[in-house]
């Protein structure tokens, strides 16, 4: 039995569910894949607390990476230059949790609607969202294997990546759910190129990919 079973147990309140168990094709052990649902349990009830920096995914407990300066400040810049573009009625959220069929991912951004009061007894859904967005250097291949899977499977029409080991925005869009979830399409926005920023089907502006990434800057570490 799982440690975080065991912890679960311990918790008073209401019991928890029992998670799917999926048994893997080779000789590894069985796998616990928890809901949403339970995953929100867990952190209701602290068998996960705030100190724990950890997302679902697929219904996998993932630990998330420390940000290291580079990809902080590309968040910061990201901000920056899409709040000015932002529509009446739309806004940006920074690193908290979005709750989709399987997973409670908590994306570097995402552009969705408002007004704050939605968000006061739930987190947002597929349908908040326009656009979802992930920083990316050691998570990269994560970023665009993984979190794509999710996101495509939950409809999320742009996912962008801001891949800062080659420095460029990926973005994807035409999602497919089903069995084998994808994004269809991927263009590629080199460092002298503009991202078009697309709401509700309209283009709002765009942004420099220049202006998204972390420059050359000295090293202050001493």
């Amino acid at each position: 039995m799982s440690s975080a079973l065991k912890t679960r147990r311990k918790v008073n309140g209401p019991r928890l569910p029992v998670p799917v168990h999926e048994r893997s094709t080779d000789s590894a052990p069985p796998i616990y894949r928890l809901s949403v649902e339970q995953y929100e349990q867990m952190l209701k009830f602290g068998v996960l607390g705030s100190g724990d920096r950890v997302e679902l995914i697929e219904g996998i407990v993932v630990q998330k990476m420390t940000q290291y300066p580079p990809h902080a400040t590309a968040i910061d810049y990201t901000v920056d230059a899409l709040r000015p573009l932002l529509p009446d009625g739309w806004r940006l959220r920074e690193q908290k949790p979005i709750k989709l069929s399987d997973s409670e991912p908590e994306p570097d951004l995402v552009v969705l609607r408002g007004p704050l009061q939605l968000y006061e007894r739930r987190h947002p859904r597929s349908a908040d969202i326009a656009v979802v967005i992930e920083v990316a250097d050691t998570t990269l291949e994560g970023d665009r294997r993984d979190k794509g899977r999710v996101y495509a499977r939950a409809r999320l029409p742009f996912y962008w990546i801001i891949n800062l080991n080659e420095r460029r925005v990926e973005v994807y869009t035409d999602p497919k759910a089903g069995k084998a979830p994808a994004y269809r399409r991927r263009t590629d926005y080199g460092l002298d190129a503009k991202v078009p920023l697309v709401i509700d089907d309209s283009a709002v502006g765009v942004v420099a990919v220049s202006g998204l990434l972390p420059g050359n800057a000295a090293d202050e570490s001493n």
